[in-house]
Order: structure tokens, then sequence, then C-alpha cells
């Protein structure tokens, strides 16, 4: 499998993505080749293997912090990959950037108050909302020719009559794998502005982007009122059980506020492992990205092209990034509960179902392609023979 190595069989079931216990509960069969939540199949590069066996072999876990050392990384690594200069001064590092939503939300906004969402979007964005007595604003995305847009007339439209207070922005999209242009970030920014309303950005899959597309910060418009949840090394590097968030406040006033309230409750202490880990991936892990992202390209242009001369009436929209495939089923005119019996039961694949990231996407599924591309091909061909059979 070129130069990545696919994760030992032997103890994969230990992990969620596999766990039998899980998918049983989760999708009613533990019996399934699970392509749901968003990890990958692959070990991480090896100068991150490194660090952890460095750690691990001195044998010594002291108080030891180099948080600072975290930031002028990931400073590096956008200066470097982006050619956006970030100050390493602005960084807060907290346990997770689920975390880092919940708390600027709770911190920037009253109960009650509207958080703008541009759905379908990942399904624990509005869990977060409600969790936090929050009201949950949709912002629906269009599909215009074939492809998921902005719709900038409803999006004023709620900033009008909505008490929204912030745009929770996701990009790259999940699950629709849009990477958002510059001058899309800009008109919902002037919008933004025009409301007083505030932009958090959540960018943790802002280094997974493909061939003829850029990766735009919401930070490269330089816009001192928007802030960023970027610098998580989870979806990049595969780390997500052994990572923490970061966010990016250009806004000296609102930086001390939350600075403040995640210093009271302790939410900025990391830890060596994931300290020296994410150092060393921001730092030495640029190579290995390279050669993954050629690899899952690979996947989606295998998939494109299957879908296309196998099964034209399933839809996958154009993945600009993200490793998630957004699948449409609504050409077969299956029903909500048909479409599940036969993915789970005949095909026998956990797929994350469109209705988590949407009420009216129940015909939708999210894939992970992070896998071994014989893992995919063998899943489509079993996907082609049960929907053959029918339809």
């Amino acid at each position: 499998m070129s130069s990545f190595d696919i994760v030992n069989e032997d103890y994969a079931h230990q992990f969620v993505r596999q766990n039998s216990k899980m998918l049983k509960n989760m999708f009613g069969s533990g019996d399934l080749t699970p392509f749901w939540i968003a990890d990958m199949e692959f070990k991480v590069a090896q100068p991150i293997t490194d660090e952890l066996n460095r750690l691990v072999t001195r044998g010594v876990f002291a108080y030891e912090f180099a948080t600072q050392d975290i930031y002028d990384a990931i400073a590096g690594w956008s200066r470097k990959r982006y050619q956006l200069s970030l100050d390493a001064k602005y960084f807060l590092q907290i346990s997770g950037v689920l975390t880092g939503i919940s708390l600027l939300i709770r911190e920037l906004t009253a109960p009650n108050d509207g958080i703008l969402i541009q759905t379908p979007v990942y399904h624990q964005f509005a869990q977060i909302i409600k969790t936090a007595n929050r009201k949950i604003v949709r912002n629906p995305l269009q599909i215009v020719e074939g492809k998921y847009k902005i719709d900038y007339v409803d999006l004023e439209k709620k900033l009008q009559i909505e008490s929204v207070k912030i745009i929770l922005l996701c990009n790259p999209h999940n699950p629709v794998g849009r990477v958002w242009k510059k001058e899309e970030l800009q008109k919902v920014a002037a919008l933004a502005n025009k409301y007083g309303v505030i932009i958090i950005s959540d960018e943790i899959h802002s280094d997974i982007v493909y061939s003829g597309h850029r990766f735009n910060s919401i930070l490269s418009l330089e816009q001192e009122n928007h802030i960023a949840l970027l610098g998580s090394p989870a979806k990049t590097f595969g780390m997500q059980s052994i990572s923490n968030g970061y966010i990016y406040i250009p806004n000296e006033v609102t930086r001390k506020q939350v600075k403040n309230t995640i210093e009271a409750m302790y939410l900025n202490h990391g830890n060596a492992l994931t300290t020296f880990a994410t150092i060393a991936a921001f730092k030495d892990g640029g190579r290995w990205l390279d050669g993954l992202l050629q690899y899952l390209e690979s996947n989606i242009n295998w998939i494109q092209g299957f879908l296309q001369k196998e099964l034209p009436f399933v839809k996958m929209y154009p993945v600009e990034g993200t490793y998630q495939a957004w699948l449409d089923f609504r050409e077969l005119n299956f029903s909500k509960e048909e479409l599940s019996q036969l993915i789970v039961l005949k095909a026998k694949l956990a797929l994350t179902p469109g209705n988590w990231f949407d009420r009216d996407c129940a015909l939708f599924m999210r894939m992970n392609i992070a896998s071994p591309l014989a893992k995919l091909q063998t899943a489509f061909k079993r996907l082609q023979i049960v929907l053959d059979e029918n339809n």
C-alpha cells in the first residue's frame, strides 16, 4: 500500500470505528465493514512515533510544559503551507476543537441567543448549541449545478430576523467536502460585520485539501473580530486519541476573556505525549501528509469512476477537502428505512446516516474514504450487487 501502513487487524477491533458493540449500538449489527467515523486506518507519520517512543523509553513523566513550542510549530506550518502569518501569542490551548467551540459559545453569547450553522453540517454542532441552551439557526447550503454553495440571501435574512450572535463555520466543510473560496468567505464576513456577528471557524480539516483547491482560513481576511479553531493534529495526522485543540483569537479583549476562563477551569493543561507528538507532526510531518493526500485523491478518483460506470444513480458530490465522501441515493427512490436496510443488513456497510447532519438528508450517507483502496473497492462492489438486486 505504497508508503502507508494499515492498522493491524489484531487490535483494530479496540477502536471505536470497528468495535462490534459500538457498531451494534449504532447500526443494529456488529458484523459490518466500517466507514462511518472520521478517522484513518493508516499508521501515523514516523516522526510522531519516534517522538512518542522517545518519551516512553525515557520512563519519566514529571511535569513538563512546552506549549509555546506548539504554537511556534503551528505558526511555522501555516506560514510554510498556506503563506498565512500567525502570531504565536494569539493561540490558546484547549483539550479539543469541540471543547473550544462549546466554551466560546458559552463565553461569548447568552442563553437563547442564535448560533447559525450551514446545514448539512457536522452533527455535533447542533448538539453543542442545544446543550448550551442557545438557539439553532439554519442557513441551508444550496445545491447549484451539482455543487454545494452558500445561500447569501437566506444568510442575510437570518441575520436580520434572528438573534444570531455567532456564525459557526465549517471549513473545509464536513460532510459536503467544500473548501470555501476566499471570495465566499469574504461575503460571509461582510455580512457578519454588517450585523455585528462573530464568526467561529472550525478548520480542523484544513490540511486535507485536494488538487485544484486551496485552503483559505478565516484569518486570511484580516478581520480582528473573527476566531479560528485550528492547529489540532487530529484529522491531519490521525492523532484523534492523543490530540489537543488550539484556538486563535486576534482580538485582544476577546482573547483575554477566553483565556481567563480556560485558565480558571484548567483546560489548558496538555500532557507530554500530546505536546511533543504535536510538535513533531507539524515540524516533520509534511512529507507524510503529501503522500497521504495523493493516496486519498486516488481513492476519490476510483470511487468517482466506479459510480459513473457501475452505479450512475448514486451521486458523490465533489470532494474538495476532508476524507469524507457525501453520497446521494435519492434517485433510487428508496425510503429511508429501505436504504438503511440495504446498506446495513445486505451490503453490510456502516456509513454515517445523512440525517445526522441535517433532518432533510435522510437519503444521503457520509463515507470515510481514508481506508486502503482494496477495502473501498470491495465495499462498493458489494453495494453494487445489492443495489442491482433491489432496483
